[in-house]
């Protein structure tokens, strides 16, 4: 069973959105069947977050880093994933694997390296659908969460 975060009603409005962010995260999570090690995992890190004691700001940069922690396990771990989760990965990958190269190339074949970064944009679509493919994907094998995260 997922822990629940604790209540928190004196936030300053950025820490609550990450918060309330975070809670709706733990919902969707526990809509899903996980094996025992990966809820263990997320329920350390709830812990963790559930200690934190601080101002807003480090309680806002905290759930971030949990959140992420949690993302990030669950993709690499069970394949399960917010909304959009891939595109947004593989938007920057897209420049930088194949934007890169493809500019690179161009500046090279047409003599002139001020083509290098036609490739970016090039690189940024190509990986913008990739990335919208896996999200499709994870969709259609229900291994994707109801959530967008936004931070």
């Amino acid at each position: 069973m997922i822990l629940e975060p604790i209540e928190r009603t004196d936030l300053d409005p950025k820490a609550k959105e990450a918060y309330d962010q975070f809670e709706l995260l733990t919902i969707e999570i526990k809509k899903k069947r996980l094996p025992q090690e990966i809820v263990l995992a997320i329920n350390k890190e709830i812990n963790h977050l559930n200690s934190i004691t601080d101002s807003d700001k480090v309680l806002r940069a905290e759930i971030r880093k949990v959140q992420s922690k949690i993302v990030g396990l669950l993709a690499q771990k069970l394949k399960i994933v917010p909304i959009n989760y891939y595109r947004k990965t593989w938007f920057v990958l897209g420049m930088t694997v194949f934007g890169i190269p493809i500019g690179a190339a161009l500046g090279v074949s047409l003599g002139n390296m001020a083509f290098l970064g036609i490739g970016l944009p090039i690189g940024m679509s190509i990986g913008i659908g990739l990335g919208a493919q896996m999200d499709k994907k994870a969709k259609e094998e229900d291994r994707q969460l109801d959530i967008e995260l936004k931070l």
